[in-house]
């Protein structure tokens, strides 16, 4: 917890608490005195913390995929912060924290009177990577691959028992019901099977599923993304895998259970991904805060 000081005189003496949310932001709590003035103050407050924090995460992302697609030389430093602070027209303090996520993913690091450095090991790309953190879909996370997509089904339809306790909606909602199979450079990744509400998300069409989902319910429909609750577990191949993921009926195949939330805590995507098991390597960082 910290506390914060007087936001603006004419609102009296005002005395906040923080603490940090890794799935939502910073959020404040508590105040001496109350009134009308002081709850829209305190509020203006969280919400510009909450802006702050996506982005440098904003930041974080675009450099890794700079970095993912060789734009940075592996032989040369990445700029420095001041460099990138006036190219993203962030303070310092923000280019350090987006530069810091990169590091303790293990993506980057830091060579005293020398600069920032990529680590050439974390670009290895026979594999396709996620981490465990990641919000994005794969598009987000496949900068300099070509990305493609087949559509095995695209249907609106009522949500069985376990779309509905997933997505927290009642039986009554209808969800989008989307089937497909993602390829990286022309080989077949994933099948993804994917449920979304269509009370919360508008405008799905076919020219839609073969690009990026994801950008666009970031860029047409202006959508904020907070977190995702993943399960990762081994399963035995089937038909479908044998004819969309090229796998022998004797291998298995890795299957992700995803939940996606906005960042106002609605859930918008309840997926479940069969990758083969020698294209895929999950990634957990574990970061100390202490």
């Amino acid at each position: 917890m910290m506390r914060l000081g007087v936001e603006n005189q004419k609102y009296g003496m005002l005395f906040r608490f923080v603490y940090t949310n890794e799935n939502k932001g910073l959020s404040i709590f508590g105040e001496m005195s109350y009134n009308e003035e002081e709850e829209d103050c305190l509020y203006r407050e969280k919400i510009i913390m909450k802006k702050n924090q996506n982005k440098y995460n904003h930041i974080a992302n675009e450099i890794r995929q700079r970095i993912f697609s060789g734009e940075y030389p592996l032989e040369r430093t990445i700029p420095d912060e001041m460099t990138l602070a006036a190219e993203f027209e962030c303070s310092r303090m923000t280019m350090k924290k987006a530069l810091e996520v990169l590091v303790l993913e293990g993506l980057l690091y830091r060579k005293r009177g020398h600069g920032t450095f990529i680590i050439k090991s974390a670009l290895k790309q026979d594999k396709f990577n996620i981490r465990s953190e990641e919000v994005d879909g794969l598009t987000a996370q496949s900068a300099g691959k070509v990305v493609t997509s087949k559509i095995l089904r695209f249907d609106v339809e009522f949500p069985d028992a376990e779309t509905q306790e997933r997505l927290n909606i009642p039986k009554e909602t209808p969800v989008y019901h989307i089937q497909r199979v993602r390829y990286l450079d022309g080989e077949p990744i994933v099948i993804e099977k994917t449920f979304m509400p269509t009370t919360v998300i508008s405008g799905i069409t076919e020219e839609v599923l073969q690009g990026s989902v994801y950008a666009y319910l970031k860029e047409d429909l202006q959508l904020n993304f907070a977190s995702a609750h993943k399960e990762v577990r081994a399963a035995k191949s089937e038909a479908v895998d044998y004819e969309h993921l090229k796998c022998a009926k004797d291998e298995p195949v890795l299957v992700v259970t995803r939940v996606a939330y906005l960042n106002n805590g609605t859930p918008f995507e309840y997926s479940i991904s069969r990758h083969h098991f020698d294209k895929f390597v999950f990634k957990v960082v574990n970061i100390s805060r202490s």
